[in-house]
Order: structure tokens, then C-alpha cells, then sequence
């Protein structure tokens, strides 16, 4: 029944998505700390709604723990283990420079055609997602992107969307690609090995589909030149900072993924197992750096003090751009003015109507306070200025560590979390049943109209649910709580489910994932900023033709199947 508790738990579980999408803040002035900026975002906006709905008793003590511990099966604190272990082993394997040595060499491969490095790239990124899912992949590759399409003057939309592509489609096969993989296949009792029986098809379906909508609304020479102009080799080892971390990170994340994909079988909780082997990760980081520092050994393509350039900055990728594109093959023009600038982020100068290059922001010591550093009160200025060289000297003693912590995905936890905890209260106030009983006058409890009610509904609740975490969780259990729901139409269902969050990121807003917020602060960061319109507009084709042709195999499937 619904009631006025429900209306009131409803519009504040819509405010709060509201301001995930459309972030605000506002000034207010603290005591020793002067005027500073209040966000209402995704990191505080859930937050502060389960406050005001626990204060007017619209949810309680119980929907606070369930959205914890969980329900039905679902356990949120095993799938934030779970990915907070993985995304671990990928980050400190991206550190040691792994992912740049594959995309130089992949840049060599490629040449001077230009589709044919542009092909080469959207292989490798959807190769690479596939293993260590799409926010490691996102991290270093669109770095990496920005620095080439800027030596090279080529448009950065071109590259840059269609690794947003590549990376958010291919999260879909393996269950650890993606928060969302984790939550369906626990929400709908999915055994790993099987998810990723189901979801390969569909996953080649989409990559394919997403290519050619990149190909056909990039095939201007303006966006994409047949011919690139010759540049010098790029040296893959010299990039690769750490090769034996990068060799037994390999090995250790392997086996993990290895390994749990065989207890899977056995009905074993996975952060058991995720874990103990980000936890060798760890200790390895550990040893190994701490041998490192004590031998004075370098990390290749490390230069000295002595040798160093101001220009260089700390990015050994940045460096070997900068040595290939100085040094013209036979024949080619010198390319030395390329690095005139000494800015180090080499933003674009090809500067269009859908790329509006900024200069990038200096760092501040808050990104909330409104004031210089200089004149901001300090609290505790000594015991900070020794925690501050204190951590200094941890860094130089332990990079990998201390470069890998910063980069993890801390916001999620709260979000996460507050998300589960709001899909209760709706549940609490009866709105799930409601959404539930609508599924099944819509779908008729049939196999195929599932596939694209949940399909289609999951695309676009991406957009408008927060993120594609907050859209899974909230589709899992109106699925799940479907009066008589065939067992075949809710797998079904839960197929297309995995499908639509994951291309779905693919979207419209770039908080329709969490990926989509990662990408457009390290283009923010690197002075390229792609406006809200310009993101839909390239995303309109792709998400289409793969939304029809991913959810037919699905539908292909489920008709073989049952």
C-alpha cells in the first residue's frame, strides 16, 4: 500500500539521483577554516537523503543493515571487497607501465594508415577491458590517447569515444569486469563461468556494432586521415617502468581470476578469494619496492636528477612521445616544433566546436576552498607539515603503494552502499512490489518481451538512475520480487540486465557510470573538455545499433536455450 512515507521516500530517492547527474555546491564559512564550498554530489547526495529519511522515519535501523549485509542473496560488502581487490592488482600493474608498453607497440604496429591504427587501438582496449575490466583500462589509456592525438595533431574525439566504447563494452564478459556483472550474477544465482557463457556473444555482437557506428560517423578524413604522418618508433621497453612487477602482477592477477572462476562452482563467497591474492599483491609491492630503494635501483627509462629536464615532468610516456616525435624517420619532415610548448599535457591545439581545450587547472589544497592557499587559515601547520614530508619519504621508499592508494575508487564505497540502502527503503515502502507488478502486466511473464522491457529500461535508467550501479540494483529486485516470474523469463532478464549495464554506460550523461566520471576528470585534468552534447551526440549510434543487436543474440539465445 502505498502511503505518504512512500511518495515522500520516493522523491527523495529521485532528488538524490537528481544531484548525482547535475551536481551543485554551495559557500559557507567554518570556524578556522574560512569559506569553503559544500558539494551535493554523488560522493554526499545519497548520503544525505538516507539521512533525512531516517530522521522522518521513512526507512530504519533494518533497511540500513540489509542494504549492508544484504538481501536475497546479494551481498554488498562482497562485491566491494571484490572489486576493491581487483582493482587493486589492475592498478598497480597499469604502474608499472604495462598497458603504455601495449599501446606503443600497438602504435607501432599501426603505422602510418590511419584506420588501421585506429582498428588496432579498439582491439587492444576491448582486449585489454576484457581482463582487467574498464576503469584500469580508462585510467592509463585515455592518458596515453590525449598525448598521442595531441603530438600527432590529429582530433582527440575520434580515439577517445571509441575507447569509451571499447572499454564499457567489454566489461560485460568476465563477472569481475564490472560492479554491475558482480550484483547480477548473485541478484539472479548466476554461476561466473556461466555469466560469461551467456554474455560472450552478446559481447562480440556489440563490439562489432560499435565499431561500425565509430567508422560510419568517423569516416570524414577530417576526423580520421588515411595517411598519418611518419613518425619515429616508439620504444616499448623504454615506457615499461617495472618489468618484473609487471610480470608477476600479471601472473598474480591471472591466477586470481583463474581461480575464481573454478570455486565458482562451489558456491564460494569470491572476496575469499580476491582477497588473499590481492593481499600477495600487496606484500609483494611491499618487498619489492623496499629492495628496489635499498639497491638504488631505477625503474627503466628512469632518468637521474642529474639528467633530468624540467620539461620531462615524472611520465616516462610523456618522454618517449616526446624523443619519437623528434626524430623524423627517412623522409618525413622534422617534427621538432611539435614540442615547442613546455606544457606538459600537451593539450590539443586543433581546437574545434566540440572540443573547448582549457589550460589545466592548478592544484590546490582543497578542492572545495575558494581561497589561495597563501591565505587560507592553517590548523595544525606544523604536525602537517611533517605528516606532508613524512609521506614523502613513504613514497620514495614505496611508489607503488603510495601511487596506487590515491587511485582507488573510494567514492564507490559510500555510493554503493547509500544505493543499496535507498533500493531497501523503496523496497520498505512498498515500491518494488509496485514496479514488479508492472514488469509482469508488460511482459506477460514471456521470455523475449523481458529481454527488452529489462534491455531497454536498463540503457536508459543508466542515465537517469545515478549511475548503471544504482539501475542494476533497482531492476535486480523488481526482477526478483515479480509475482510467478518464470525461472527462464528471470534469467533471461538478468542476461539482458548485464548487457544494458554495461553498454549502457555508453550513453548520454557521463554519470551513467562510474567509468564515464573517471574519463571526463582526466580530460578535465589534461585541458580537453568534451561538452555534455558533444558526448551524447557521438554516443547516440553506437548505443543504439548495440542495444538492438546485443539484446537480439541474447533473445537468439534464450530461443536456443529454452
Amino acid at each position: 500500500m502505498i502511503t505518504r512515507f512512500s511518495i515522500v521516500t520516493l522523491v527523495f530517492f529521485v532528488l538524490s539521483i537528481t544531484f548525482v547527474i547535475y551536481p551543485v555546491s554551495f559557500p559557507i564559512r567554518l570556524p578556522y577554516l574560512g569559506r569553503r564550498r559544500i558539494p551535493i554530489n554523488l560522493a554526499t547526495a545519497p548520503i544525505l537523503a538516507i539521512a533525512i529519511l531516517w530522521a522522518s522515519q521513512c526507512l530504519g535501523a533494518t533497511q540500513i543493515r540489509d542494504g549492508i549485509v544484504g538481501t536475497d542473496g546479494v551481498k554488498p560488502y562482497n562485491i566491494l571487497i571484490l572489486f576493491f581487490s581487483l582493482a587493486y592488482m589492475a592498478i598497480t600493474l597499469d604502474i608499472t607501465g604495462l598497458l603504455q608498453a601495449a599501446a606503443f607497440w600497438v602504435s607501432n604496429r599501426g603505422g602510418t594508415n590511419g584506420w588501421k591504427l585506429f582498428f588496432y587501438f579498439y582491439v587492444m582496449l576491448t582486449l585489454l577491458s576484457v581482463v582487467l575490466g574498464n576503469d584500469p583500462v580508462i585510467l592509463s589509456g585515455t592518458v596515453f590517447l590525449v598525448y598521442y592525438t595531441s603530438a600527432t595533431q590529429l582530433e582527440p574525439i575520434p580515439w577517445l569515444m571509441s575507447e569509451f566504447a571499447a572499454a564499457n563494452t567489454a566489461s560485460m564478459v568476465l563477472f569481475v569486469g564490472n560492479p554491475t556483472n558482480v550484483v547480477i550474477c548473485e541478484g539472479f544465482d548466476i554461476i561466473n563461468a556461466a555469466f560469461t557463457a551467456y554474455t560472450i556473444l552478446p559481447f562480440l555482437a556489440c563490439s562489432v556494432a560499435g565499431f561500425v557506428a565509430l567508422a560510419i560517423q568517423f569516416r570524414d578524413p577530417k576526423h580520421i586521415p588515411r595517411r598519418l604522418t611518419p613518425v619515429g618508433k616508439l620504444n616499448v621497453r623504454g615506457v615499461l617502468r617495472d618489468p618484473f612487477g609487471a610480470l608477476i602482477g600479471s601472473l598474480i592477477l591471472g591466477s586470481c581470476l583463474v581461480v575464481i572462476i573454478v570455486v565458482s562452482f562451489f558456491d564460494v563467497d569470491v572476496w575469499k578469494i580476491s582477497l588473499p591474492f590481492a593481499g600477495a599483491k600487496f606484500l609483494f609491492d611491499f618487498t619489492w619496492d623496499h629492495y628496489r630503494y635499498r639497491k638504488h635501483v631505477r625503474e627503466s627509462g628512469e632518468k637521474s636528477e642529474e639528467e633530468a629536464s624540467p620539461e620531462d615532468g615524472d611520465d616516462p610516456m610523456l618522454i618517449e612521445i616526446r624523443r619519437a616525435m623528434s626524430i623524423p624517420p627517412t623522409g618525413a619532415v622534422d617534427r621538432q616544433s611539435t614540442f615547442a610548448s613546455v606544457n606538459p599535457t600537451l593539450v590539443n591545439r586543433t581546437n574545434t566546436d566540440e572540443v573547448a581545450n582549457v589550460a589545466p587547472a592548478a592544484p590546490s589544497s582543497s578542492s572545495g576552498d575558494t581561497h589561495s592557499p597563501r591565505n587560507a587559515p592553517q590548523i595544525f601547520h606544523r604536525q602537517r607539515l611533517h605528516l606532508q614530508a613524512f609521506h614523502k619519504r613513504l613514497s620514495r621508499h614505496f611508489p607503488t603503494f603510495f601511487t596506487a592508494l590515491p587511485r582507488l575508487p573510494f567514492g564507490l564505497v559510500p555510493f554503493a552502499f547509500s544505493q543499496f540502502i535507498l533500493i531497501e527503503a523503496l523496497d520498505h515502502q512498498g515500491w518494488i512490489e509496485v514496479f514488479a507488478h508492472w514488469l509482469v502486466r508488460a511482459s506477460g511473464r514471456a521470455i523475449h518481451p523481458s529481454i527488452w522491457l529489462i534491455g531497454v529500461l536498463g540503457v536508459i535508467l543508466c542515465n537517469i538512475s545515478g549511475t548503471n550501479i544504482g539501475a542494476t540494483i533497482l531492476l535486480t529486485k523488481v526482477v526478483r520480487a515479480a509475482p510467478d516470474f518464470p525461472a527462464d523469463s528471470t534469467r533471461a532478464a538478468g542476461i539482458a540486465l548485464a548487457v544494458a549495464s554495461n553498454i549502457g554506460a555508453v550513453s548520454f550523461t557521463f554519470s551513467a557510470s562510474l567509468a564515464g566520471l573517471l574519463w571526463t576528470t582526466i580530460l578535465e585534468q589534461k585541458g580537453i573538455h568534451i561538452k555534455q552534447t558533444t558526448f551524447a551526440f557521438w554516443n547516440l549510434l553506437p548505443i543504439v545499433l548495440m542495444t538492438g543487436v546485443g539484446l537480439a543474440v541474447v533473445s537468439a539465445e534464450m530461443a536456443v536455450l529454452y
